[in-house]
């Protein structure tokens, strides 16, 4: 007897669902999948929904908020991503996806990639800008320190400083500068030596360490601490190759904090040397002046002569503008002879009776010519020596004489006497008015009649 159709086991959508659901959840509840993160949503609930795709498939992906947190980087579109997780099935619209528990960026670490996301957006933002960047002060006197208490970054920055300048006060503001909660602590205690008020500086930093022990001087909000900051901020963070956000936005990078102290602080005894060199150079400068200026004042001195040598010197001048007057006359009157004396040769030398009547004919004009030019030369040279005469007439020892002034000479040496200490009583002196002379004889001297009021 043939046996009829099997019994049919009737599911409803719902039914088929949930059982593909914890058929799915069941065999695929721990697995990995790579892929191409593409449309990337985060709506007000943080969590964030996008797809994984390759070159044929795709599949949705779910990261909620909780785990979202743990990210070091942004998920975007585009990025290769490797997704841990469980496999299950949206029943409302029977789609399935995968609900990640870890992400990690597929051949870059994620802290590496989260440092070039977040270095790369506030770039953007200008927080590394060179115009933005403040100088550190030439002499400061109270230096806030923001790092780990116990570490060899703070007694470094301490015994720097000391050594430099003892007069310079350290405020250290502790901090833990590694763990999940180092971030926010470093944040606050750059805002609380704000508050505070009174610091020249801030130096923020620590010891070397790996890019996990360094990842606080990495986050954001150390980030916007040090841009929002009034007082100037100097970044020591770990050893001269490690560069951290925090080195971009801080106004100074030290490679090192004892490096950061050295460029905060003053070498005092440098900058004394320093002081007694600028003083030195001073006072040798002023000397090198005053040298100068008494070098000056002895050239002008000599140059004020007594009467007797200006005049001397007037009349050397007036007799070497009349010998040069007198040149350029002689000189002139040759020229114009020996242009004569050419005209002349020419004509003897062209022999045609036409030219010979025609130099004759020409001869008296130039005759006249040259007595016209001859007439206007004397002139002019009269003139300017009229003029000579009257510059030397003004620089005459007689001009000098003709308004009131004498020249007294002992006599009969006729030496030109200065002072009237060089005469005695009774002695004959001569003295030379502008029009005649006089033959005196010295009753008293000046010098007498100051010692002797009674005198005449």
């Amino acid at each position: 007897m043939p046996s009829g159709p099997p019994p049919r086991t009737l599911y409803t959508v719902s039914a088929l669902t949930a059982l593909l659901r914890v058929h799915l959840e069941s065999a695929f509840s721990d697995v990995w999948v790579e892929g191409e993160v593409s449309n990337v949503r985060i709506p007000t609930s943080g969590h964030a929904y996008f797809t994984l795709k390759d070159a044929s498939s795709q599949i949705r992906a779910v990261l909620f908020r909780s785990v979202g947190r743990s990210l070091r980087f942004a998920l975007q579109d585009g990025m290769q991503l490797v997704c841990r997780g469980r496999v299950t099935v949206y029943e409302p619209k029977g789609d399935y996806q995968v609900i990640v528990e870890h992400a990690e960026p597929k051949g870059v670490g994620a802290l590496q990639l989260a440092f070039e996301q977040l270095k790369a957006r506030l770039a953007a933002e200008g927080l590394f800008d060179q115009a933005r960047k403040r100088p550190l002060p030439f002499l400061p006197r109270r230096i806030g320190v923001v790092t780990s208490p116990t570490g060899a970054a703070v007694r470094d920055i301490v015994q720097v400083t000391q050594k430099r300048d003892p007069g310079v006060t350290i405020v250290v503001n502790p901090v833990a500068v590694q763990g999940e909660s180092a971030a926010a602590g470093i944040a606050r205690a750059i805002e609380e030596l704000n508050e505070m008020g009174g610091f020249d500086v801030l130096i923020v930093g620590r010891g070397g360490g790996s890019l996990e022990d360094l990842w606080p001087f990495n986050e954001e909000s150390v980030a916007r601490a040090i841009a929002a900051s009034h007082i100037p901020v100097v970044s020591a963070v770990g050893h001269e190759i490690d560069f951290t956000i925090a080195d971009f936005v801080a106004d100074v990078r030290a490679p090192t904090p004892s490096a950061a102290a050295e460029l905060v602080v003053r070498d005092r005894q440098d900058l004394l040397k320093r002081v007694v060199g600028y003083g030195d150079r001073a006072v040798h400068a002023v000397r090198s002046v005053l040298r100068d200026l008494r070098a000056r004042v002895e050239a002008e001195r000599r140059s004020l002569l007594d009467p007797t040598a200006l005049v001397a010197r007037a009349m050397q001048r007036r007799d070497e503008l009349e010998m040069r007057l007198r040149l350029a006359q002689v000189n002139r009157l040759k020229g114009q002879r020996s242009a004569l004396e050419a005209l002349r040769l020419d004509v003897l030398l062209r022999s045609p009776r036409q030219r010979i009547e025609r130099g004759l004919t020409l001869l008296p004009h130039l005759r006249t010519r040259l007595q016209q030019r001859m007439r206007v030369t004397l002139e002019l040279w009269r003139r300017v020596l009229e003029e000579s005469i009257g510059t030397l007439h003004a620089l005459s020892p007689l001009a000098i004489l003709g308004r009131g002034y004498s020249i007294t000479r002992r006599w009969p040496e006729l030496t030109v006497l200065r002072e009237a200490s060089a005469v005695s009583p009774g002695e004959v002196v001569q003295v030379r008015l502008a029009a005649g002379e006089l033959l005196c004889e010295v009753q008293k001297t000046a010098d007498e009649l100051i010692r002797r009021p009674g005198g005449v």
